[in-house]
């Protein structure tokens, strides 16, 4: 059974989620202004352009790909759950997580 959590726990996780879209991609728009791009080779050549950048990088996608996993294996929350599977690697982890766990934790309706 999916349990209903508290209204602050709710409206932590949906700042948590507002704050995963507006702050890395504030960064992003930052990048992509500064002449960056979104040629694989670039991108991801920037992405672990040194070893801290390797390292954090490397840390969010195995947690996405964790969280992708949770989410295909969560069978109490239906067939209405993939949506957080492309957030992820379309918008980011630290907005689809926050956003698919307030989701998961809204009361049940009626």
């Amino acid at each position: 059974m999916i349990k209903t959590a508290p209204a602050p726990i709710r409206a932590l996780l949906l700042a948590l989620a507002i704050a995963g879209l507006v702050l890395p991609w504030w960064f992003n728009l930052r990048y992509l202004s500064g002449g960056g791009s979104l040629a694989p080779g670039a991108f991801f050549g920037a992405a672990f352009a040194n070893p801290l950048t390797t390292a954090i990088t490397l840390d969010v996608y195995l947690a996405a790909v964790a969280f992708c996993i949770g989410v295909a294996r969560d069978t109490e929350a239906g067939p209405r759950r993939w949506w957080a599977v492309p957030l992820t690697f379309g918008v980011g982890l630290c907005f689809a997580l926050p956003l698919y766990l307030w989701w998961r934790s809204a009361p049940p309706r009626a």
